[in-house]
């Protein structure tokens, strides 16, 4: 036999695909609270890529202020490993681990896309903050403004940063656009 037929019967009996260059993707792991920082170090020490994004604020005591670096998730990190157990328990067995963020205790990859997008906001001089997480369908209330109180649900989010709210008003709908910043989930 001549090693070409060798080699192509090789190739044509793997019953697996070849690997991705990079195997890693990102993960959300929780956190103990008020642990972000110290958990990111001691993955940092096990040699796991992590990336906890901070915000600047002024913290205010009776005495004094200080500018001081929060998480913008509090709660969370996020840590890059391939998708192994041996890197999910090197990650579990640190202490202020609490788990992996997922569904039925399976975590869930999360785009690398999302990830650059949110060290791109943190690292830009836009100011961002932390905001709840708004989805169509959700009951919300209008905070400030003439509207302050109104409850309603929330139908659509406009590209002129806007959004419309659904107003249960004598057994009708009353559609009112207003700023996205004055909405907050009930």
């Amino acid at each position: 036999m001549c090693s070409g037929q060798l080699t192509r019967a090789y190739t044509e009996k793997i019953p697996f695909p070849v690997p991705d260059v990079d195997p890693s993707h990102w993960y959300a792991i929780q956190t103990r609270a008020r642990h972000e920082k110290k958990v990111a170090s001691q993955l940092q020490e096990k040699r796991i890529t992590t990336f906890l994004p901070l915000i600047a604020r002024v913290h205010r005591w009776s005495d004094r202020r200080k500018m001081v670096h929060i998480p913008l998730f509090p709660g969370y990190t996020f840590v890059q490993m391939a998708p192994s157990e041996e890197a999910k328990l090197a990650v579990l067995r640190t202490p202020g681990v609490l788990s992996f963020v997922g569904i039925n205790g399976r975590e869930i990859p999360i785009p690398d896309k999302q990830i650059e997008d949110v060290r791109k906001l943190v690292n830009s001089d836009a100011g961002c903050a932390p905001y709840p997480y708004l989805r169509v369908g959700q009951r919300v209330r209008v905070r400030g403004g003439s509207l302050d109180g109104l409850e309603g649900f929330l139908v659509a989010v406009g590209a002129n940063r806007s959004v419309i709210v659904s107003i249960d008003l004598f057994r009708r709908s009353v559609a009112v656009r207003i700023d996205g910043s004055d909405v907050a989930l009930i």
